[in-house]
């Protein structure tokens, strides 16, 4: 299978050399040239007995240079004993309707575990296949969870330095700790003084940067991405699910063949992609709630087909959701628009220059017939946390609150009782602070460990040992820099004369 650009202009490729460049060179991002048909349920055989398995069956149908021995080792080792769940991804059922796929059972504890597990392995085979000898960089943009699990997935991988730009002030405390604790000789961690679209567009233009990759080249560096606008990122993220779609069947909760929805908290649009993937391959959906917090750039653009970055921004409880340039929408654009290249570049053009885009009304049908986009504000995500715990028992975090409760009131709005699939995608553990507060305790005073003793007595659950750890850990990365800087922060830790 071939990889072609978003915007036309870049060269078709093979998957293994898309994800070594993370971007095309035209700026647009690499999407399958078509969509291999899976069905409902693909995993046949002895080798699916595991979500390992699962996972490379999936992928084959989407890396195809990739060998099976390669993708079944790359798979094997990244959904092993790092994982606490035997299952990876479990899914957890609250009522007759509602299903929870907990993506956070990996070594960070968030769902970008679920990809940056298994990137770096694809990454090395890829570069094997390369015959010109050079080091790959990857660069990240995180709003919290992304940044430590790409610098724990990355750490001591040969042939690859990671670097990791984060917004000051702009993720939880727990968040921060992960990244600037995090070990490693190939690692470099920078906080940036701005909010997470003023990193990520940083990051951008370190990519497009052409005196920098000129400097880059002659030291033997490229720069790739960890971020889901790397193909290598998005990919792993389709498998979930059909591995969740699964085990609803064997739970009797629904006929293989039946559709269900699913509900998702977005930021920066990947993860709900990847449902949109599965569904174009096969699976049975009907219905993808994008749910967003009080940065509601997605609702807005789902209901007008407008979307306007030229708002006010908001720090909210749930970090990982404070965005308001979705960089993986543009892979949606590039379907919506009938796969014209030149329409998406309008577009991103105008969202460029005067910081929003109109879509065409054929497109926004097409947009609303499958999306429905939905928010909640501080208030109703902390009311979702507590009536999820009364009502069921079960802890969720910030983000996964948020769609919880977007979901709540589509059933209202709508009347639709399908199956509904939520994807919760950070543990409740991450954000103590916001779980205590929404269950009626007192935070003020405390810190980020004495919190995490108390919600692990409130509820019964142990701590972490990732979390634990963190308060004996040294901080190793305290910098600091402005976004102009930050070509001059990654030189000096690429160690560019």
């Amino acid at each position: 299978m071939e990889y072609i650009s978003t915007r036309g202009s870049a060269p078709a490729m093979s998957s293994k050399k898309a994800i070594i460049k993370g971007m095309a060179d035209d700026n647009g991002l690499y999407v399958p040239a078509t969509f291999p048909f899976l069905g409902p349920n693909p995993f046949s055989g002895a080798d699916c007995d595991s979500y390992a398995g699962r996972a490379a069956r999936i992928l084959q149908a989407f890396l195809t240079d990739y060998s099976e021995a390669e993708l079944s080792l790359a798979c094997k080792t990244a959904y092993a004993e790092n994982f606490a769940s035997p299952s990876v991804a479990p899914v957890r059922f609250l009522d007759e309707g509602l299903a929870v796929l907990e993506l956070w059972h990996g070594p960070t504890l968030a769902f970008k575990d679920m990809a940056l597990q298994l990137m770096p392995r694809l990454l090395s085979f890829a570069l094997q296949a390369e015959r010109e000898r050079y080091e790959i960089v990857i660069l990240v943009a995180t709003s919290g969870d992304t940044g430590k699990a790409a610098l724990e997935g990355f750490a001591g991988a040969e042939r690859m330095r990671i670097f990791v730009f984060y917004p000051y002030g702009g993720v939880s405390e727990i968040q921060r700790l992960q990244m600037v604790t995090q070990r490693g000789e190939n690692v470099g961690v920078c906080a940036v003084r701005g909010n997470f679209d003023d990193a990520q567009y940083g990051v951008k233009q370190l990519f497009a940067d052409p005196h920098l990759n000129r400097r880059l080249a002659v030291f033997h560096f490229k720069l790739s991405s960890a971020n889901s606008i790397n193909w290598g990122r998005l990919a792993p993220q389709i498998v979930y699910y059909f591995t969740a779609y699964e085990q609803m069947a064997a739970a009797g909760k629904i006929q293989l063949g039946q559709p269900i929805n699913i509900c998702v908290p977005t930021g920066n649009f990947g993860n709900i992609l990847a449902a949109y993937y599965a569904r174009q391959c096969g699976l049975p959906l009907s219905k993808l709630l994008c749910a967003s917090n009080r940065n509601k750039v997605l609702t807005d653009f789902i209901r007008s087909g407008i979307y306007d970055r030229q708002r006010e921004f908001y720090r909210t409880e749930s970090p990982s959701m404070d965005i308001l340039i979705s960089s993986n929408l543009e892979r949606l654009l590039f379907e919506l628009s009938g796969r014209q290249p030149e329409i998406v570049c309008q577009w991103m053009e105008e969202l460029a220059t005067r910081g929003w885009y109109e879509i065409s009304s054929a497109a926004l049908e097409k947009l609303q017939t499958l999306f429905y986009g939905g928010f909640a504000d501080s208030m109703e995500t902390f009311t979702a946390m507590k009536e999820a715990f009364e009502k069921s028992g079960y802890l969720m975090d910030p983000h996964s609150a948020v769609g919880y409760s977007v979901l709540q009131r589509y059933r209202e709005e709508t009347g639709d009782r399908t199956p509904t699939l939520l994807a919760s995608t950070a543990s409740p553990f991450k954000f103590n602070w916001a779980v205590l507060e929404a269950l009626g305790e007192n935070t003020s005073g405390q810190d980020e460990f004495s919190l995490l003793e108390e919600l692990s007595k409130l509820t019964g659950q142990p701590v972490p040992a990732k979390l634990a750890e963190l308060n004996s850990l040294p901080e190793i990365h305290a910098g600091v820099c402005e976004k102009q800087e930050m070509a001059e922060v990654l030189g000096r830790f690429l160690g560019l004369k």
